[in-house]
């Protein structure tokens, strides 16, 4: 199976920047991946911290889609208890149309405790609801008329105006960190699962863990989970060294992690917010290296986890925009083609005309003194020709 590429993007930005360019360069990069064959993007809802500044994701996907042409783009989640189902239901649909099929289905609970807090929502009813909230969304998209009362949204009557573009509609994707509540929800409904703390150490602990508990609620719903839609996130920066790596992210890791230590520990990163940059190296949080580097980590998901579909870099700010948009660069230049052996049939062909050298040589020279011959004999029979 192929491993595919995409970005995870909150998106971060400090709060020393302006944030109407800071959304601009979001569009840009998404642009940038979409030109270097990325396959996905994943944008985030966050409503509170002053960090993550994309409060609505499908306004984001609208906008973007029209600035690319093939690349994928999902919701990195919608938070769905923060939402009244059908709305959410159209929002997609509409997005779905819009897009001509491009667009996914990210759900979770919601991850910034702040955000539920100024909604006055109860973190511990956030699970729940998200699973209350996502099988109105399934039936609603079936065509279905349904009327559901609950105590925090009501429908009555109500129906999807339009169905999806997709058929049967938009894949639909469940976040999943360190709880078993996302593989439970994916196992039960056959949806994808986006592992957004994969290479923290919780999440990276659990992921074989989410993963045998998606599939066997599967087995016991009749469903069937496919590792193609298994995703897997985490921060990356490389450069031509190490050295350079390094460097790089000085321009902006210490701002990404005084975000966490200030908000406190959310989505795993409970120890990143203490480590250097080379402990985070270390311990396999991140990759700041080379494509080597990055090899060595999609090897190490692998071992861990066994098969997936697809690596989705955390986006992050570490490095200015332009290290950041080459790093992205390379990833797909140097990383991509060795994971899913995109040279192979070139590596045999060079080491068979390597290997091959002298006959082909010896060949071709024979080849040549023969047109050589030839051109004499024809030269001298000319002559001959014209002395008689």
């Amino acid at each position: 199976m192929k491993l595919k590429n995409g970005i995870f993007l909150a998106p971060f930005h400090p709060v020393d920047e302006d944030p109407t360019l800071a959304i601009q360069r979001d569009m840009e990069l998404i642009e940038h991946l979409d030109r270097l064959g990325y396959d996905e993007a994943w944008i985030g809802e966050h409503h509170s911290a002053g960090f993550e500044i994309i409060p609505s994701p499908e306004l984001f996907i609208a906008a973007v889609a029209e600035r690319t042409r093939r690349i994928k783009l999902g919701t990195g989640v919608v938070s769905l208890p923060y939402h009244n189902p059908l709305m959410a239901a159209n929002r997609i649909i509409q997005l779905d149309h819009q897009t001509k099929g491009r667009v996914m289905f990210g759900v979770g609970p919601g991850l910034l405790p702040s955000d539920a807090f100024s909604m006055g929502i109860d973190p511990s009813t956030q699970r729940d609801r998200m699973v209350e909230s996502i099988e109105v969304i399934l039936r609603l998209w079936k065509g279905e008329r349904v009327t559901h009362k609950t105590d925090w949204f009501t429908l009555q009557d109500a129906t999807c105006q339009l169905l999806p573009f997709s058929d049967p509609h938009p894949e639909i994707c469940v976040a999943s960190s360190v709880t078993p509540s996302g593989g439970k929800l994916a196992g039960r409904h056959g949806f994808g699962m986006l592992c957004v703390a994969a290479t923290q150490a919780g999440g990276y602990d659990a992921l074989a863990i989410n993963w045998e508990i998606a599939n066997k609620t599967a087995a016991e719903n009749g469903k069937k989970m496919d590792p193609s839609r298994l995703r897997l996130v985490g921060p990356v920066h490389i450069a031509e060294t190490r050295e350079k790596a390094f460097e790089n992210v000085k321009f902006g890791l210490e701002k990404w992690q005084g975000y966490f230590s200030g908000i406190s520990a959310v989505a795993g990163r409970e120890a990143t917010e203490n480590q250097s940059a080379e402990q985070m190296v270390e311990n396999g949080v991140a990759v700041i290296g080379t494509p080597d580097d990055a090899i060595t980590q999609i090897r190490r998901l692998q071992k861990k986890q066994g098969d997936f579909g697809v690596f989705l870099q955390l986006a992050h700010n570490w490095a200015d925009f332009e290290n950041t948009k080459k790093s992205y660069e390379m990833w797909q230049r140097y990383v991509t083609p060795v994971i899913n052996g995109a040279n192979a049939a070139r590596e045999t062909a060079l080491n068979w005309a390597k290997d091959n050298k002298e006959r082909f040589i010896g060949a071709a020279m024979s080849a040549a003194m023969q047109t050589i011959q030839k051109h004499h004999e024809d030269e001298a029979k000319k002559g001959k020709k014209a002395a008689e």
